[in-house]
């Protein structure tokens, strides 16, 4: 099982930084209060499995762990769109207000088999997926606890180019809600708790159930992350 919470500026995968995200400038002197506003837009769960050469895996492939030969990679994929509205004080000096958050959530999977894997490893990878999914059905009411706090937040500006630096704090806000959000969504210990059950597929037990019992327990019996987080 690979877990992975991505942020990134202009990909969306391959690039292990916080979020992508997309903003907006805010005008100067814009007239009229703008009614505060925090979205959140879930899209549906993108899963696919792939078939690979084990001898040759391809490039965008994440490596296998010891002993593994195949693997569910989840990522976890945010960006935010902030806008808000900007107070001139004077040539130089101004505040901008949020008054506009949208978070955008992704959960792409791609679970890696061999050609030749068998019912149970195939089962076990699916089972990453499922828990995968279900953190993701209630990522959209974590994204709106995150963004919720900055709207109406006030954010001091300086500069020759007021626009210029308005853009630039609602593009530091941007990354602060994305890169807390995936901070905050994490299945991993509840992952690690599975494999440790069912010993990364190697032992005899249902998939299923231990799906089952991984959600409800995670939080007291999972084990302590690796320090190279993966199967």
């Amino acid at each position: 099982m690979v877990f992975r919470r991505l942020i990134s500026l202009c990909v969306l995968l391959g690039l292990l930084v916080a979020g992508w995200l997309v903003w907006r400038n805010a005008s100067l002197k814009k007239e009229g209060a703008a009614t505060p506003e925090a979205r959140v837009d879930r899209q549906p769960v993108t899963a696919v499995t792939r078939t690979f050469d084990p001898v040759n895996p391809p490039p965008e492939m994440p490596p296998l762990a010891a002993g593994e030969n195949a693997e569910c990679e989840s990522n976890f994929l945010s960006s935010a769109d902030v806008g808000g509205e900007t107070r001139q004080l004077d040539t130089t000096h101004g505040t901008v207000t949020i008054t506009h958050v949208k978070v955008n959530l992704q959960l792409k999977i791609t679970i890696w088999v061999p050609p030749d894997v068998n019912p149970h490893v195939a089962d076990h990878e699916d089972g990453h997926r499922r828990i995968s999914e279900y953190y993701y059905q209630s990522a959209d009411e974590l994204a709106h606890r995150v963004a919720v706090p900055y709207l109406g937040k006030e954010i001091e500006i300086s500069g020759a180019d007021l626009n210029a630096e308005s853009s630039k704090a609602l593009l530091q806000a941007s990354h602060e809600i994305a890169d807390e959000y995936s901070k905050e969504v994490n299945p991993e210990p509840t992952q690690l708790l599975y494999d440790s059950i069912t010993d990364h597929g190697r032992s005899g037990v249902i998939a299923a159930d231990a799906v089952s019992h991984a959600l409800k327990n995670a939080s007291v019996e999972a084990p302590a992350s690796p320090a190279n987080s993966g199967h």
